[in-house]
């Protein structure tokens, strides 16, 4: 590992914006901050954001920024790429923006039931030889929907065709609600500020032609959700 990363990992574990945990500290368990998430970390009522996957932060710095009525929390396992909102958001007094570093194959251990309002997907891995592990996979949706209120949103943008395509047919397939979705988000002019946030990466595909794909929806209940058999 390079010295800037160690720099970065060991500064970050002073950071009072970070909460890191390994599979050993919450593998089965409940973390100590699950279901007090806005009295213990962010020390106020508001409504819960997730951004699973979050890299460096953008999506969840921006969305802070926009909405300093809600919290923001964004959850990666790579913390050289966290360190760099956490920063951000430290030097930038922006209370309402944390982090967390752990894999989202245990997020179940972090959130109590109906503690989270809304998650973002934004750009994460299409796992495009492995569609069960892709973010939008029966077996993370049953994860989110165990601590997803009810009518909480779950959007979900990217770069991938595959991941778009799948996650459609998925959510179809179950008869889950769609209330947005397009394979050309900017080609149909959506003047939405929120959804006009730019990532570094989503500039870059944007750049190479690249159309972004873009799908709100929501997964209450509690019957099975099946896979699509086109996966």
């Amino acid at each position: 590992m390079g010295k800037k990363k160690l720099l970065r990992f060991a500064e970050m574990r002073d950071f009072d914006n970070v909460v890191q945990a390994g599979a050993d500290q919450v593998y089965g368990e409940r973390h100590p901050l699950c279901g007090k998430w806005a009295e213990t970390f962010f020390r106020r009522s508001r409504p819960l954001v997730l951004e699973l996957g979050c890299g460096k932060g953008e999506y969840t710095i921006e969305l802070a920024k926009m909405m300093p009525g809600k919290n923001f929390l964004g959850v990666d396992i790579k913390g050289a790429r966290i360190w760099k909102g956490a920063r951000y958001a430290l030097d930038n007094n922006l209370k309402n923006a944390g982090f967390l570093r752990t894999r989202i194959e245990l997020i179940s251990s972090f959130f109590e039931r109906d503690e989270v309002d809304e998650i973002w997907l934004t750009f994460p891995d299409p796992q495009v030889k492995k569609a069960q592990k892709r973010l939008t996979a029966p077996q993370f949706l049953y994860r989110y929907r165990g601590f997803l209120k009810p009518g909480g949103l779950v959007h979900l943008k990217t770069d991938s065709t595959v991941l778009y395509q799948y996650t459609l047919s998925l959510l179809e397939g179950n008869r889950l609600e769609i209330t947005d979705h397009t394979d050309d988000l900017y080609g149909t002019g959506t003047g939405d500020p929120v959804l006009n946030i730019r990532t570094y990466y989503e500039k870059q595909f944007l750049k190479q032609g690249k159309p972004i794909c873009y799908i709100k929806f929501r997964i209450d209940g509690n019957g099975l959700i099946n896979a699509p058999d086109d996966q």
